[in-house]
């Protein structure tokens, strides 16, 4: 083996890892469009079952190809308070099982490549994938299936880094070869810690703990590694996996830095579980056997499946073992990492905050645009609820919730700049086209509502007014207030059913009532007409109450604003 084999062959081995990992971002990016509907829909069940939560996240793991994303999506969730820590625990844990499915799919690709053999290698048959998807995108005119082909292409390219890696390390593994030798003769005592250290540093650079089983895989499958040092190149890719939830939790709150510390705990447990089986089962053998040849034993002739499957039943054990423990656990981390209370601190101050949008969850798009319309909902049940607020300080001069109203109108403020920040970066990610026109309307959606807002605090500086000058609306006008004030709830509640599902009939209903407002306000104006000319209404209270009609009629034009939306995205 001459330098230039060498140098040719290491080239070469950092190309294959070079399509590989391209291969699967383009894998994961393809099946969160496509698959989006189900992601989102995974998440959105409830249980208090934690092995229906395990469950949920091994699926999820397995639909993204991404542990790391299905982590990040879960702290995203925590940091935001969309969902509670317990659930997200379970869903974490589960992750750690979907992540082996990528094992798998890599060593279908070592089927038929045997010495001898007159099968065609898997892995050059799948590795044609890459062409079919190719012409697939390059021919189709919807996107769907344009999405659909480039995922084809990302299964064909991981076949042909897996090739090239293959490939690479062949060169190293011929007859007497000196590098073989030296690697497999790695087996001072400690060298299980050690290969996993290295497994846990390859991880953490790389991001993926799917990609670093699948080297070892590959390494194993070519000679090059030994069943044992495989095995514990794995285990580190399992706690190198938490620096991906760690390095997510940066400026995060509590409950998301506790349930990156619950995943950390949990993987090093699981380790430690394997540890002590593996040391019973040499101490039963007299040194002769190890788990790894337990499964080279159980997988004959197929070295590949040989470490996938000790992957996949390691995870599959191990997380099934601690799924009764999930909440031991949780209550673990809340002692180790407490809330922290200033001295002296009997309340905390209001603070705006995101409901349910976070950073995080800009790693998978389509569960980042389901929580962008879920928090435009919640900014217009705020608005909403600042109306309301504002309708009864004004007819009862009764300003005992007036500092909840500044606060909801922070808060509406806050919204208004923060998710249309947020809407920017997402628009900036691979969207569908219907994700695309969704987002540009919501910009406006955004800016109708916070309007809304500023309508509903003139009302209050009206009864500011009202109450200094010592004056108030008549019983007759108090009245016809609240009677628009119950249609505008009536038409919000129309609104916010067209909005959410997309329901035309619900947009028609909204529109009849939104006509009977303007009616309903020309009415009023023409009765304090009346009033007015019978002296039972001053001019300054006359003025303010007008005023108040017509802000109230922009609030009902806002709100059919942001139903008449769907007719831009809805399909």
């Amino acid at each position: 083996m001459t330098a230039v084999d060498i140098i040719t062959a290491l080239l070469g081995l950092l190309a294959g890892i070079g399509v590989f990992l391209v291969a699967i971002k383009i894998i994961s990016n393809n099946l969160e469009s496509v698959g989006g509907n189900r992601l989102k829909a995974l998440f959105a069940k409830t249980s208090k079952s934690n092995l229906l939560g395990v469950g949920i996240g091994t699926a999820a793991t397995a639909l993204v190809q991404s542990s790391g994303a299905t982590t990040v999506m879960a702290v995203g969730f925590v940091n935001a308070g969309v969902m509670a820590l317990i659930p997200a625990a379970a869903i974490v844990l589960g992750a750690n099982l979907g992540t082996t499915i990528t094992g798998q799919i890599v060593a279908i690709g070592f089927l038929g490549d045997g010495d001898g053999t007159q099968m065609i290698s898997a892995s050059v048959i799948l590795a044609a994938l890459a062409g079919v998807g190719a012409f697939i995108t390059y021919f189709a005119k919807k996107g769907k299936v344009r999405r659909i082909g480039s995922l084809i292409a990302g299964f064909g390219l991981l076949f042909i880094g897996l090739n090239t890696m293959s490939g690479s390390m062949k060169t190293f593994t011929g007859p007497e070869s000196p590098i073989r030798d030296f690697i497999q003769g790695i087996n001072f005592p400690g060298f299980e810690v050690v290969l996993m250290l290295i497994g846990v540093l390859l991880t953490a650079v790389m991001q993926s703990s799917s990609v670093t089983s699948s080297i070892a895989i590959t390494m194993y499958a070519s000679g090059l590694l030994t069943i044992n040092q495989g095995v514990y190149l794995i285990l580190g890719s399992n706690i190198g996996a938490v620096v991906v939830a760690i390095l997510a939790t940066l400026g995060a709150s509590v409950n998301a830095k506790r349930l990156a510390l619950f995943h950390l705990i949990t993987n090093i447990i699981r380790v430690v579980i394997f540890l002590a089986i593996a040391m019973i089962v040499a101490y039963a053998t007299n040194q002769e056997h190890t788990i790894g040849h337990l499964f080279v034993k159980m997988f004959p002739d197929t070295p590949a499946f040989q470490l996938s499957m000790f992957h996949t039943l390691f995870n599959a054990v191990t997380v099934l073992a601690l799924t009764p423990f999930i909440k031991p656990f949780v209550k673990l981390t809340e002692k180790m990492l407490p809330e922290r209370v200033k001295k002296g601190e009997e309340k905390k101050e209001f603070a705006p905050r995101l409901y349910y949008i976070d950073e995080h969850l800009l790693k998978t798009p389509p569960i980042a645009m389901q929580q962008t319309k879920n928090e435009i909902v919640n900014m217009a049940g705020i608005a909403m609820h600042n109306f309301n607020l504002s309708c009864d300080i004004v007819c009862t001069l009764d300003f005992s919730n007036v500092e909840e109203f500044r606060h909801n109108e922070e808060q509406l403020n806050f919204l208004n700049r923060e998710i249309v920040r947020f809407i920017v970066k997402l628009s900036s990610k691979e969207l569908t086209g219907h994700d695309h026109l969704y987002l540009s309307t919501a910009f406006h959606t955004i800016t109708d509502l916070e309007r809304i807002g500023d309508y509903a605090e003139n009302i209050v500086e009206y009864a500011e007014k009202l109450q200094a000058a010592n004056e108030s609306f008549s019983e007759t006008a108090v009245k016809e207030i609240r009677n628009l004030q119950q249609a505008i709830d009536d038409l919000f509640q129309k609104v916010m059913k067209a909005y959410v599902s997309k329901d035309f009939l619900a947009l028609a209903e909204a529109d009849k009532i939104e006509d009977q407002i303007d009616d309903l306000t020309d009415q009023m104006s023409e009765n304090h007409i009346k009033r007015l000319a019978e002296g039972t209404c001053t001019p300054d209270v006359g003025a303010h109450y007008l005023s108040l009609c017509s802000n109230a009629e922009r609030v009902a034009d806002h709100f059919i604003n942001v139903a008449k939306t769907i007719r831009d995205f809805a399909n």
